[in-house]
């Protein structure tokens, strides 16, 4: 069998000048998925990528049936309680995707259901893989029961770009209702008699920017709000005490409510306050009053109240700390629960009402927040905890998910009246796992400004360091990689590796503040952090062979630290990765480019931004230096990283970079998530740790 040679892509020389400076894209071509030249080209990376880790495949499938048989195939979530049923969701043995059912509810305490075993009067009410049939992908966009429970909205994508289709199911019946709405984006909300539903559309960038409503039998949807304003998304949602419908619109840095009372679908949506460039904040009703989430002067969020009457007048409640920025507000009718960050953890705050202090709502909860709150407790260094699946307002428990580096998810119900932690699922690891064998540390690196970077670290106690090492970053949009647990990391760390995680500036880690110390003119802080982080494992006696990973925006800073610093990486892996910054962003009409403003600068209308971005951009900055081994993830219908970032960059190490191997893989049937089904995405993940694998081993030496 002969040999396939690596592909060169063509020429085709495309100039665009901006700022008096003239950018050259010879592989802009790439960009027109229509062009069946750029279908082959695809293909023939594929096809060389099968052929260039062909010698793979052995522990490829190995380390595909490790993560197969730690994992419980026939399982199911921990039923949550919304009105006269528990939900929950079931996975069995050899399918792909997940079986949504209910069971009539009884007490406040979940049924006790066995992997396999049936509940009496148990329902399905969504068959993902009946929906799947032999689609190559699919994907449930939105899952929405009407407040009394008899109806069930859901929406469908069948090809990976985000675009659904929007069904309604009678769950009494089971009938398929004739409504049908294409061309819908994700989320969706109930008006409280169930006869309205409410659902977002997109414009041509993607940007969703229009709510609808559908009135269940009819054909003519109305739009109730449309979003001129390129910045900003717009979404819908029911509050907890399922009394208003929120209508929210937000830019990166700046947002907007609209509420309703959702026994009036028709009715008009009032604005909660006008929008501020700048100011941020987000309303929930807690049954005579409002609570709102802000950050005018308050950089890390402060929690305010309101009256119904007048949900704009913010008296504040909880005050703005250095240390601690506030996430979210639960609220309940007899509690609220304040989720947090401080330190580089995730915190839960409980505030009790009560109703032993007399005068309005306002003194009653600031009573609460001035004695009665407090925080609940956790025992390990390391590890992320958050509100997860409370739907009812009315209730004695909260229901809490807790993970680390070496405990697998787990689900807690917490009793308000007995301040107990319930422990009432932890996700099986089979094997013989025993978080024993592992151990989680915390390091911090010194960026080169003299900033302290966090990084998280696990591997098992019996392996020697240095070791082989996983560093993983993201550092955008305020997102935090927080401690967490990993099936498939296990066959990183049973081999040997160590597994880290460099909280770099532009995450929301350590606050606001680090967020933008990380973004905009500041964008480079990022990536200068997770060079340092690799430089500290190596200094510190952790590390060796360092293999970076990213995704997405991560991607986009695994090309930044491949210019950087090539020398400090045994290989790179960028899945969906956003390499072409420059270009994109410069680029109005593709998909999300004028919302991204806010974040990377507006470099089509500032030659300052302009020129810091091409400073970085990593399609702009690939030179002659040998470079790691690159494996560039992405997919041909990602709707928000193009699959023509990176193959083009690919391309352009190829011609221009030293070292290698560069390396493409597109799936040409799935979007930003990669493929759908559980196996194939296993498979997926067992191919990129196989190819880690070789990199930290002498089988990766240069």
């Amino acid at each position: 069998m002969s040999s396939i040679n690596p592909p060169v892509a063509k020429k085709v020389r495309a100039e665009r000048t901006h700022h008096g400076d003239t950018v050259v894209d010879e592989y802009a071509w790439l960009a027109d998925k229509e062009d069946p030249d750029t279908i082959a080209y695809l293909e023939a990376e594929n096809a060389f990528l099968k052929q260039e880790t062909a010698h793979l495949a052995d522990v490829q499938e190995q380390v595909f049936q490790e993560i197969k048989g730690r994992t419980q195939e026939t399982d199911l979530s921990v039923p949550s309680r919304k009105g006269a049923w528990w939900y929950f969701t079931r996975t069995e043995e050899g399918k792909q995707y997940a079986v949504s059912c209910r069971v009539p509810a009884e007490g406040d305490t979940p049924p006790e259901i066995k992997p396999g075993e049936r509940l009496d009067g148990e329902r399905v009410i969504l068959d993902g893989n009946e929906l799947a049939g032999d689609s190559a992908f699919f994907s449930v966009g939105v899952s929405a029961i009407s407040t009394d429970g008899t109806m069930l909205a859901y929406s469908t994508d069948y090809k990976g770009d985000e675009r659904f289709t929007l069904r309604f199911k009678n769950l009494l019946t089971g009938e398929l209702l004739d409504d049908e709405i294409e061309g819908i984006f994700y989320g969706g909300a109930w008006s409280s008699d169930g006869s309205a539903f409410f659902y977002t559309r997109v414009d041509d960038a993607w940007r969703p920017c229009q709510v609808y409503r559908h009135t269940l039998g009819t054909q003519d949807d109305v739009l109730v709000y449309e979003e001129p304003d390129e910045r900003y998304w717009v979404g819908i949602g029911l509050t907890r005490s399922e009394r208003y419908l929120v209508l929210s619109a937000g830019s990166k840095i700046t947002s907007e409510a609209r509420i309703l009372d959702a026994s009036d679908p028709t009715g008009e949506f009032r604005v909660v306050r006008p929008r501020k460039v700048g100011v941020e904040y987000g309303v929930e009703h807690a049954g005579d009053f409002f609570y709102v989430l802000h950050n005018e002067g308050a950089e890390n969020f402060e929690l305010a109240t309101a009256p119904l009457d007048d949900p704009g007048d913010w008296t504040p409640l909880i005050g703005h700390r250095d240390d601690t920025r506030l996430l979210e507000i639960d609220a309940f009718a007899g509690h609220a629960v304040v989720h947090f960050r401080r330190e580089g953890l995730t915190g839960i705050r409980v505030v009790p009402y009560g109703d032993s202090v007399a005068g309005d709502w306002r003194e009653r909860v600031e009573a609460a927040c001035s004695g009665a709150a407090y925080e609940i407790e956790f025992p390990e260094t390391l590890y992320d905890v958050g509100p997860a699946g409370n739907p009812e307002f009315v209730t004695e428990r909260l229901r809490l998910a807790y993970t680390s580096m070496i405990t697998p998810p787990s689900v807690y119900d917490y009793d308000l009246a007995t301040r107990e932690l319930i422990l009432l699922k932890q996700r099986p690891v089979l094997g013989g796992y025993d978080a024993g064998d592992y151990e989680q540390f915390r390091e911090w690196a010194t960026a080169e400004d003299g900033t302290r970077v966090p990084i998280s670290i696990v591997k098992r106690k019996d392996t020697a360091t240095p070791a082989p090492t996983v560093l993983y970053g993201y550092g955008s949009y305020e997102t935090s990689i927080d401690p967490g647990f990993s099936v498939a990391r296990l066959s990183l760390l049973d081999r040997g590796f160590a597994f880290a995680v460099a909280h770099v500036r532009g995450g929301g880690e350590l606050g606001r503040r680090w967020y933008e110390d990380g973004k905009l003119t500041r964008k480079r802080n990022t990536f200068t952090d997770f060079v340092a982080a690799a430089g500290h494992l190596k200094r510190a006696g952790w590390s060796e062979r360092i293999i970076a990973r990213g995704g997405s925006a991560g991607g986009l800073l695994m090309g930044a630290v491949a210019n950087l610093a090539p020398e400090e990486f045994a290989g790179v892996v960028a899945e969906v990765p956003f390499v072409d910054a420059l270009n994109t962003i410069l680029d109005p009409s593709l998909p999300l480019t004028v919302i991204e403003w806010d974040e990377w600068g507006d470099p089509l209308h500032n030659a300052d931004v302009y020129a810091y971005m091409k400073s970085y951009s990593p399609y702009e900055n690939v030179d002659g230096r040998p470079y790691p081994p690159i494996l560039a993830i992405t997919s041909l219908n990602d709707t928000r990283v193009l699959y023509h970032e990176p193959a083009k960059w690919i391309a352009r190490l190829r011609a221009t970079a030293g070292g290698g191997p560069f390396l493409l893989k597109t799936e040409m049937g799935a979007g930003h998530g990669g493929r759908s089904g559980r196996y194939d995405a296993w498979r997926e993940e067992a191919f990129a740790l196989s190819w880690i694998i070789e990199r930290g081993t002498d089988g990766g030496a240069a």
